[in-house]
């Protein structure tokens, strides 16, 4: 529970003292007394208060979000008002994170303005704020609910992509398209207990390139991009389904992206429909087929329909890439487990996409069967695996240092490069590529 600031308490007396005079508040006594108390703090929300995370927001000049937030949200008298005050300061944070990442305004503190870290870290002070928030009218567990789900997504870039409307009107008319249209998504952080001081490339991409332009060999291409949380319920309750669907049949290119191996870049051609268990944010396992909408025609694999053979073919950077083929089966009248070094065999149950068993394949898996199942075959979409983020040699304790800055400036760059070279690539039926 976060500590009662005298301003909260300067108001909580002044309302009691107004309330035999004026009569009852925006809430009677009975609606008070029903409404369910505030939800205690979540596990990733109890990871703040440690030392690393507070100079993460110290040093980005990101501490005082959530304190701002959880002011004006004193301030709301109604379910409306604060929906209003969600929306703002969610969207405010990711507009600032952008910002930052892109080298507008001050960085407002000495870390490297590429770090994704400011934004995950200033979004759970504001979850938190707004989870143990003591409304002055009724607020039910689904109404909360709903007010953390527009802070999610508000604070993630979802519900902010916004491509050129000339480009969508002459694509309709069967024109030129004019400017390309891209998508690209990111992660948070994650295995936090294995490392607080962890940031994620994918989410620093997502930040450098957001609202961008690339230039390509037949014109500019436009980059849109959200992040996604390493959480297998939001998966489960269709986070990544409403982020893409609205867009995915205006797009010229879509690329989810997440940090997977040391010191190599894959695109992954094969996605499974498997979760293996490894534990999330919330420290929250799940071992089960990937629950999605009408399992009955579920398939067990989905392909990525980028034009992996001209991305591994161009020099995009300084890490190797690779067309990552390798799956995990379980054959056709097996019952155990093998490795597939060339993709799956015909009938077989997935355990694993080139890209894993977790979340990122989960996450390139729903994007590309959407795609399929919007009837859009022909549209370039599929997973980029960047490599993991390291610190310098000998660096166990500090947030940050040369390495681990020059590191992720060139995974991020890198990654750019890629969209690039995907979005001028010609395009054709995924066989041909």
């Amino acid at each position: 529970m976060s500590p009662i600031r005298p301003r909260q308490y300067a108001l909580g007396v002044a309302l009691l003292t107004l309330t035999p005079l004026f009569g009852a508040l925006p809430a009677s006594a009975a609606e008070q007394a029903a409404a369910p108390a505030p939800a205690p703090a979540t596990v990733e929300e109890q990871r703040l208060e440690r030392a690393v995370p507070q100079e993460i927001l110290r040093r980005s000049g990101f501490d005082a979000v959530a304190e701002d937030f959880g002011e004006t949200l004193c301030e709301a008298r109604s379910y409306a008002a604060a929906e209003r005050a969600v929306v703002r300061h969610g969207s405010r944070l990711w507009r600032r994170a952008v910002e930052r990442a892109q080298g507008r305004g001050p960085a407002g503190g000495d870390l490297s303005r590429d770090d994704d870290r400011p934004l995950y870290w200033a979004r759970l002070g504001m979850t938190r704020e707004l989870r143990q928030w003591q409304a002055p009218f009724g607020l039910s567990d689904a109404a909360r609910a709903r007010l953390l789900d527009r802070l999610e997504r508000s604070s993630r870039g979802q519900d902010t992509i916004r491509f050129p409307a000339a480009a969508a009107a002459a694509t309709a008319a069967g024109k030129d398209k004019g400017v390309k249209r891209v998508l690209v998504t990111g992660f948070d952080p994650f295995t936090l207990d294995r490392d607080i001081r962890i940031s994620n490339p994918s989410g620093a991409t997502a930040l450098a390139l957001d609202g961008t332009v690339v230039r390509t060999a037949d014109g500019p291409a436009r980059i849109e991009t959200a992040v996604f949380p390493v959480r297998w319920q939001d998966f489960a309750d269709g986070t990544v389904e409403r982020t893409l669907r609205p867009h995915l049949p205006h797009l010229d290119l879509f690329t989810t992206v997440s940090q997977g191996r040391v010191g190599r870049i894959d695109v992954e051609r094969f996605n499974g429909a498997w979760r293996g268990g490894f534990p999330d944010n919330e420290n929250v396992s799940r071992k089960e087929t990937v629950p999605v909408g009408d399992p009955a025609s579920q398939p067990q694999w989905t392909t990525t329909t980028l034009p992996y053979k001209e991305i591994v073919a161009a020099g995009t950077g300084c890490f190797p890439v690779y067309d990552n083929t390798s799956v995990t089966e379980i054959p056709v009248g097996a019952t155990a487990p093998v490795v597939r070094p060339g993709g799956p065999t015909t009938g077989s149950t997935a355990r694993a996409g080139g890209g894993g068993d977790y979340l990122s394949n989960e996450i390139a898996y729903r994007a590309t069967l959407l795609r399929d199942r919007l009837g859009l075959s022909e549209l370039p979409g599929g997973h980029v695996h960047t490599p993991v983020l390291q610190f310098g040699a000998g660096n166990t304790t500090e947030v940050t240092d040369p390495e681990f800055v020059r590191s992720r400036l060139d995974i991020v760059a890198q990654v750019r490069a890629i969209v690039r070279v995907a979005a001028e690539a010609r395009q054709g039926p995924p066989a041909d590529r």
